[in-house]
């Protein structure tokens, strides 16, 4: 028992299955980890024990009765602590929200449950959803458990923590800045961006917001590709209000062998320098690619300008950002814009005219994207991923320095920008594309360093298959030294 919490998935899945162990027996077991360890990391920040085990018992009885309610019958789960899970609070770490309290759970975690899983509680966010790192004036501050000094990335920090940690089987996040890519880099573990509109968001917004964000997906987190493959395939699907004639039908992967795939590489970019550990991982993966068989180059680029396109992708994010603010926090932001319009020049007008775009200007950066996404899907015509850093660095030491927009980032001796990071990540959320993070191992001093494999539009189970191979050759997910 004492090595289960960091099984994949889908093997404790084959245990219960066997009737090895007991949905109980691992829910307890969970349980008892979170309560060992988690006051160091403060990942699972809201908590729903009794529930969780009145599941655990139920899935059992189903499992004596020779039944199974799906791929995750009997798995003890967590998820992003801004989804509704019902009767627990979703404040999205926001103080305004402390005491709201789900009436309804989220379409992904009813859809979890029917395919079997048992929640445990919730995992840590930023406020708003919004840094590179997981703390806020609600539940604190959550650590990396490679080192606690170190933040375990933003939005699902708090999801990826628990993953590496052996708290949690399986998670779920949520991704418009790379919030389920850079933290699955910075903690060791795999996450997958969705294609964007395949996984319905509703549940996963503040009060009131019923329709889904621009740019933003709910996917999950792991600890192997293969449970990726079965959590996307429970939570993708029509949205409530398009599910009487709207399917979806995302084609399996292809290629079986990595001999067969055709690799891009963009280990580096003057639009974002990536220390070199990061982008000498680009490289080492593309050496051995090449000797398996496959096609690599790190010449070939889709045809737009990167500058444009990240300056366009930010656009997009910042409307997107300034939607979701609480009423009275964004109609202060309009309150400055306006006197931005009536000769206000101040720095606070201008980043609030970063965030309330006009529906002309929206329309216009739209036009730019479709643009863009033209141009991928002719690069994926002759190239099956894009392999390239998620952020430019391991996992960089907690900064809760304020504003975000004046802190830096040491990369290789240079201080760079806090946000530039968001380049590698626009890459694939500006054109809605789908990107699959996977461990490539620890840095020379201990960190991990995980890459990003982007793929066509649809063309989901290409790139987590892509990175289920890779983890073949170059071994997956290590448990932390906790």
């Amino acid at each position: 028992m004492t090595d289960l919490h960091f099984e994949t998935a889908q093997q404790l899945a084959r245990r219960i299955q066997k009737r090895e162990v007991s949905a109980l027996e691992l829910t307890d077991l969970m349980i008892r980890r979170i309560e060992a360890h988690d006051s160091e990391l403060n990942a699972v920040v809201v908590r729903g024990f009794e529930r969780a085990r009145a599941t655990a018992r139920e899935r059992d009885e189903a499992t004596a009765a020779g039944r199974s309610e799906g791929p995750l019958h009997g798995i003890p789960m967590t998820i992003k602590e801004s989804y509704d899970v019902q009767g627990l609070p979703t404040t999205w770490g926001i103080p305004l929200l402390k005491d709201n309290i789900a009436d309804q759970n989220a379409q992904a975690v009813s859809r979890f449950e029917a395919a079997g899983a048992i929640f445990l509680g919730k995992t840590n966010v930023p406020a708003n959803l919004a840094d590179l790192q997981s703390y806020n004036a609600i539940y604190g501050q959550t650590n990396n458990p490679w080192n606690l000094e170190r933040t375990p990335g933003g939005s699902s920090g708090g999801s990826a923590a628990a993953l590496a940690a052996g708290l949690t089987a399986l998670e779920c996040g949520s991704d418009i800045g790379g919030s389920i890519r850079n933290p699955a880099h910075f903690c060791g573990v795999y996450g997958h961006k969705p294609t964007w509109g395949i996984v319905p968001p509703q549940g996963h917004a503040i009060p009131g917001q019923l329709a889904g964000p621009d740019l933003s997906v709910c996917g999950p987190l792991a600890r192997s590709a293969e449970d990726l493959a079965v959590a996307l395939e429970v939570i993708s699907g029509p949205q409530p209000l398009e599910d009487r004639g709207w399917r979806l039908d995302l084609p399996p992967a292809p290629k079986k062998t990595l001999s067969e795939y055709r690799v891009a590489l963009w280990p580096d970019d003057p639009q974002a320098p990536v220390a070199a550990e990061v982008s000498q991982r680009v490289r080492d993966l593309g050496a051995k690619l090449a000797e398996r068989g496959a096609v690599v180059s790190d010449e070939a680029r889709p045809r737009f300008e990167p500058e444009r396109a990240h300056r366009n992708y930010i656009k997009l994010l910042n409307s997107v950002m300034g939607a979701g603010l609480p009423l009275p926090i964004y109609h202060a932001q309009v309150e400055k814009v306006r006197a931005l319009d009536a000769g206000d020049r101040s720095a606070e007008a201008l980043e609030a005219r970063s965030l309330v775009l006009s529906h002309r200007e929206w329309l216009s950066a739209d036009n730019q994207r479709a643009h863009i996404r033209h141009a991928w899907r002719d690069f994926f015509s002759d190239w099956d991923v894009l392999v390239c850093p998620v952020v430019a660095t391991a996992a960089f030491p907690h900064d809760h320095s304020s504003p975000m927009s004046a802190r830096r980032i040491d990369i290789g001796g240079e201080s760079r920008p806090y946000f530039e990071q968001l380049f590698w990540s626009g890459l694939a959320t500006g054109a809605y594309l789908p990107s699959t993070v996977f461990p490539t191992g620890p840095s020379p001093q201990g960190l991990p360093i995980g890459l990003q494999a982007i793929g066509d539009a649809y063309r989901d189970h290409t790139t987590i298959e892509f990175s289920r191979l890779v983890s073949e050759e170059i071994g997956g997910y290590q448990a932390p030294p906790l």
